[in-house]
């Protein structure tokens, strides 16, 4: 039966008036940053533009096409995604499929998972960190953004519980027909956890694109930086050092609000775009996920 109460309509008010609420907070800031990015100079400068561009222009993104510098952090960020995901996905389905067996089946289950708890209390702090990819070799490479980060505790205890509601009679019937293992995770575990496995590739997708601290501190070269780590140099730059290579025909007709504003907004793209496919996913996996039988 289906509640009708003035109290449930009440609620049920409330709740839709605060997602909108939610909802504009998270949009309005996004279309702000379009509306500057497609305006002219001196209307942003005049302090004209709310959430309309205001004597539309494309000089912005006219040169973002031809700033060498933000397309190399954005090929930097694809390389950090693509091999960060892959590591981190291989990595968390390798320890959440042992973690999430009884102490029969693994005895030492308790401690590995303890241990790693710990690991989401307690961090060794910035300098051990930085001293350890320093004296690893991997200080201005590509792998000082993808290893240090390689692996969360997180998504790893969120799989293993996902793994828990998977039925012990389907891997029961998988070794009576004698298959190991190996075969058991790859062709019985991952082909029914694809939903926690979409939700946690999202999660790392977005955690190695939008992180901007660890490419500061281990990338001497500005080149090698990833973008988020490029854009944050630039809006906290204030003299622009980092803007002032463009041509400069085009940079008397911009401003570096609207530079930075087209920029910005190129940079959130991609994720946008990821959400809306990968929702279905998302929600269910969250769902089933977080809650252990």
């Amino acid at each position: 039966m289906v509640d009708r109460s003035l109290g449930r309509r009440i609620f049920q008010g409330l709740n839709g008036f605060m997602f909108i609420i939610f909802s504009l907070s998270c949009i309005i800031p996004m279309v702000h940053v379009l509306a500057i990015s497609l305006s002219k100079s001196t209307a942003v400068t005049a302090g004209k533009v709310t959430f309309w561009p205001v004597e539309f222009s494309m000089k912005s993104y006219e040169y973002i096409l031809k700033n060498s510098e933000f397309w190399n952090a954005m090929g930097v960020s694809v390389e950090r995604v693509v091999l960060g995901v892959v590591i981190s996905m291989l990595l968390t389905i390798l320890a959440a499929y042992p973690l999430s067996k009884s102490k029969l089946q693994f005895k030492h289950q308790s401690f590995f998972a303890w241990y790693l708890v710990i690991t989401m209390l307690f961090s060794g702090g910035l300098v051990p960190s930085f001293m350890i990819v320093k004296n690893t070799h991997l200080y201005d490479t590509i792998w000082a953004l993808v290893i240090p980060s390689a692996i969360s505790v997180f998504n790893v205890l969120l799989l293993s519980n996902f793994f828990r509601n998977i039925p012990k009679e389907v891997e029961e019937s998988a070794f009576i027909d004698g298959a190991g293992h190996t075969r058991i995770l790859m062709s019985l575990y991952l082909q029914l956890s694809m939903p926690i496995i979409a939700t946690l590739v999202v999660f790392a997708a977005v955690t190695h694109w939008n992180s901007w601290f660890d490419g500061i501190i281990y990338m001497s070269n500005q080149k090698s930086y990833p973008l988020q780590s490029y854009l944050q140099t630039i809006l906290v730059d204030s003299n622009t050092r980092v803007i002032t290579r463009a041509n400069a025909e085009l940079m008397s007709r911009v401003s570096d609000r609207t530079i930075k504003a087209s920029q910005v907004f190129i940079a959130a793209i991609p994720i946008l775009f990821v959400y809306p496919f990968m929702q279905k996913y998302f929600v269910s996996g969250m769902m089933i996920g977080a809650v252990k039988e």
